[in-house]
């Protein structure tokens, strides 16, 4: 079997060496080589060449600006809607802020009401009782005082005797009430 491949490859090679003596010894003729044009008609290839290769840079400069300016307006919306989002986390964070202050002065006013309204409560609970009997304190002052409720608002009048001087307050303060 290795023989016969052999016997091919020098069959071969045998054919492609006679083929080439034979073209060593006859003279190829190169085809007929066209006359020249004129030299206008030169010139107009010239120019026509010289205007597509101008219409082809163009072409790719135009195609490179194009392509320059989508980019900058994709990174345009990006920027703006990365800035948006800053904005809004900013507003959402200043109204939260917002919210807890309105919530914290809230609880403050509750309280001073609250406050005021038990201080409010006492003071009527102890004329009550110092109608009845005189109220001796621990100092040995003395309070006496009368009040009127009249819809929303009470008056009060209050005297305080120290040993020797007496305070007299008069005071008509609202009720607190929310409607």
């Amino acid at each position: 079997m290795e023989k016969q491949t052999q016997d091919k490859k020098t069959k071969a090679a045998k054919a492609d060496e006679t083929i080439l003596q034979k073209r060593n010894t006859e003279k190829m003729e190169l085809p007929p080589q066209p006359e020249r044009l004129p030299a206008k008609v030169e010139l107009a290839s010239i120019k026509i060449q010289a205007w597509w290769r101008g219409t082809l840079v163009r072409r790719t400069l135009l195609k490179a600006a194009l392509s320059a300016w989508t980019i900058q307006c994709w990174w345009r919306q990006t920027l703006a809607r990365l800035l948006r989002r800053r904005l809004q986390e900013r507003m959402d964070c200043s109204l939260r802020q917002i919210y807890a202050a309105v919530k914290l002065q809230s609880w403050v006013r509750m309280w001073l009401t609250r406050k005021h309204y038990l201080h409010l409560r006492n003071s009527v609970l102890k004329l009550q009782d110092s109608r009845n009997h005189d109220y001796i304190c621990k100092n040995h002052s003395a309070i006496q005082g009368c009040y009127e409720i009249t819809g929303d608002k009470i008056k009060l009048e209050v005297d305080i005797f120290f040993e020797t001087q007496i305070c007299r307050i008069s005071d008509c303060m609202p009720f607190p009430i929310k409607n």
